[in-house]
Order: C-alpha cells, then sequence, then structure tokens
C-alpha cells in the first residue's frame, strides 16, 4: 500500500530548464565571487569537479564534505575559508535565478491535497545544494520546508542520484519500506532509477530529461492533474 510520496524538486514542482538554471546559476555565482579572487572558468571548473565527487560519493563522507576536499584540492586548500562568500551568494544573487524558473500553480494544491489525505511527503531533490539553497527553490516553487518529513542536501546526504543508494538513505531518514513509496521525477536516469528497489515511480515530462532517448512508454506520467488521478488508481 502506497503511503509516502518522493518529489523531485528541480523540473518537477519547480519546473525549469536545467541549462538555462545552471548558465544563470553560474554566471550570478562568478559575478559575487569575482572580488574574492574567484575567475570564471576555474570557478566553473572547480564547481563541476566537486558535483561530480558528489555524484559519485560512497557514503564515507558527507556530499558537503565530498564537495569541498575535491574543490579544495583544485582552488586551494585554503578555499573552504570562503564559504560564508557562497552562503551570502545565496542569500542574496542567488534569489534572481527565481527568474529563469518557471511556477506551476498546480504544485502547492497536489502537495495539500496529498498530505490532507495522510500521505507522508519527502523532497527527494539530488543533495548537491546546501540547505540554504534549496529552501530558496522550494518557496520559488511556492511550497514550505515543513511540507515535507524530510528535504535532502549535501549536508545531511551522502549519496546522490542516480545511485540507488540515495533512495534507501531516504527511506531510512522517513522509516519506510520502497514498497510504500512512490518517486514523482522528469528524470528518467535519476528518478526512474527507484523503480529498482520497488518503488512505484511517475514521470513527469514537463521537463523531461532522457538523453538516452529511453523509453519512457511503460511509466505513468504526465503533470500534477494526472500524478493525482494515477495515486487514486494505486490503494
Amino acid at each position: 500500500m502506497i503511503n509516502t510520496i518522493l518529489f523531485d524538486l528541480d523540473g518537477t514542482l519547480l519546473p525549469l530548464d536545467q541549462d538555462t538554471f545552471i548558465k544563470a546559476y553560474f554566471g550570478l555565482l562568478a559575478q559575487h565571487l569575482a572580488p574574492y579572487g574567484y575567475e570564471a572558468k576555474p570557478l566553473y571548473g572547480g564547481i563541476m569537479a566537486g558535483t561530480d565527487a558528489m555524484i559519485k560519493n560512497d557514503g564515507s563522507k558527507s556530499n558537503e564534505d565530498a564537495f569541498w576536499e575535491t574543490f579544495c584540492a583544485l582552488m586551494g586548500r585554503d578555499a573552504r575559508a570562503d564559504e560564508p562568500h557562497f552562503a551570502e551568494y545565496y542569500r542574496t544573487g542567488f534569489q534572481q535565478v527565481a527568474g529563469v524558473c518557471g511556477f506551476d500553480s498546480a504544485a502547492k494544491p497536489t502537495v495539500e491535497a496529498l498530505k490532507a489525505k495522510g500521505y507522508t511527503l519527502a523532497l527527494a531533490t539530488n543533495p548537491i545544494f546546501p540547505a540554504i539553497a534549496t529552501q530558496s527553490r522550494i518557496r520559488w516553487a511556492g511550497l514550505a520546508e515543513d511540507d515535507f518529513a524530510t528535504v535532502t542536501t549535501y549536508e545531511n546526504s551522502r549519496y546522490c542520484k542516480p545511485n540507488p543508494d540515495y533512495y534507501r538513505e531516504v527511506l531510512a531518514k522517513i522509516g519506510k519500506q520502497a514498497e510504500e513509496c512512490l518517486m514523482v521525477g522528469n528524470s528518467v536516469e535519476e528518478d526512474m532509477v527507484a523503480e529498482s528497489l520497488g518503488m512505484k515511480v511517475f514521470l513527469f515530462t514537463r521537463h523531461l530529461i532522457n538523453p538516452n532517448n529511453a523509453d519512457i512508454s511503460r511509466y505513468p506520467q504526465g503533470g500534477c492533474t494526472e500524478l493525482l488521478a494515477y495515486i487514486e488508481t494505486l490503494n
């Protein structure tokens, strides 16, 4: 019996084009950090390398530590001393990135309807951002952090999508079995992999990410309206 819904955030509850988002994110970050001696190209390389380290994290450390160890190895051992400047960016310049994101007016009513029916909700967004950035993106979607039993961030996670251990970690946090859960997301590779653990899955198609052109016909799919209708068929 399905009693828990795991939601992806970017491209799902928060409509956005990934390439446009990344371009705006890095452009504004580079502007913010330039006065502290960071040049755009090395900064981009350092952050991408740190992100790759998080994606490959084997669970031996937090994603936060995996990121900073790699970033500092490239940018200088003292680079973590600049972490407050990154945090200040998320409080200020990063808020402009909301302008390149869409807004789904159905997201909040969908979340509220599921909560009213007694479902446990978890925000299973890929934990490559600090909490301060994820909290902002939740607000941009018209939602609140306390809508969810857990929200994955780089501080509280030791794996990333598409590693199935990421989903195992989420399940442990909320005390659920895979068979109790439905994973909702827009990435075939990162979100539909939850099915391998025994979860049900639902594919959001408005901002579909399917780089390998996998056959998606077997997945229940659509947007919020179709999701609610599908959930009605599960129990």
